[in-house]
């Protein structure tokens, strides 16, 4: 007579090696979930931030702007206040009495620099140029045809003073220094009909000077060159 035989069930254990697979599958799927909603917040946080980074630079940009802008108009009102007011001391006279002829041949002025007359077809170079010897007369009075304002000094001007004179004539276009021994005054400021005698750099009248007439309203051909002309060292 056969015996009965029975099997037993396998094991449902937890510890077993199914279980532990699926386990380990269901935490791997927890941190990848995890970590894809971190990446999008991250990516979300930094996205915004940038956002707001560029937005921040537009609107500093923009205010900027807005304060250049208000500090040229500034600048602009208080040019035109300035130029509205005489230079105390100034010499002035009638540019409808002064020549403007194109000629080559030497021309003969009244005054020392001149301030306008006839003159040469060709300007001396002016934009900020600082000459160490004499400019010819006649192509000097051509840049002031052009609204230049021609600094000059004699031997009687301190150097520390056409230090700093240069440096302004430097770096504003439509200007040129240049050295005249025979005038009076130890240094002079000449523009199209107009001049001006200073002892110092610092003598609020030569800003109110260039301020004026550098292409200022006196300027029979505004806007022509002050480049492309003639130079000398």
């Amino acid at each position: 007579m056969a015996g009965n035989s029975s099997r037993t069930p396998q094991s449902t254990d937890p510890n077993s090696r199914q279980a532990r697979i699926a386990e380990m599958r269901r935490a791997e799927k927890a941190r990848e979930r995890r970590n894809k909603a971190i990446a999008i917040t991250l990516s979300t946080l930094i996205v915004g931030g940038l956002v707001g980074f560029g937005a921040w630079v537009l609107i500093d940009q923009k205010q900027e702007e807005k304060r250049k802008e208000a500090a040229a108009a500034q600048l602009r009102k208080e040019a035109e206040e300035i130029r509205k007011k005489p230079v105390e001391g100034e010499q002035l006279w009638d540019v409808k009495k002064l020549g403007r002829n194109h000629v080559e041949t030497p021309v003969k002025y009244e005054t020392v620099p001149p301030v306008g007359g006839d003159h040469h077809p060709r300007w001396m170079n002016c934009n900020g140029d600082v000459y160490k010897t004499p400019v010819p007369e006649v192509n000097a009075v051509h840049s002031l045809e052009h609204g230049a304002v021609w600094v000059t000094y004699n031997d009687k001007a301190p150097q520390a003073e056409l230090d700093k004179l240069a440096t302004t004539v430097g770096k504003t276009p439509y200007t040129l220094m240049s050295p005249v021994k025979e005038q009076n005054g130890a240094i002079m400021l000449s523009a199209w009909g107009k001049q001006l005698t200073v002892d110092s750099a610092d003598d609020p009248r030569v800003k109110q000077f260039f301020t004026k007439y550098v292409q200022g309203e006196q300027t029979p051909e505004p806007g022509a060159a002050c480049t492309n002309g003639l130079t000398a060292k």
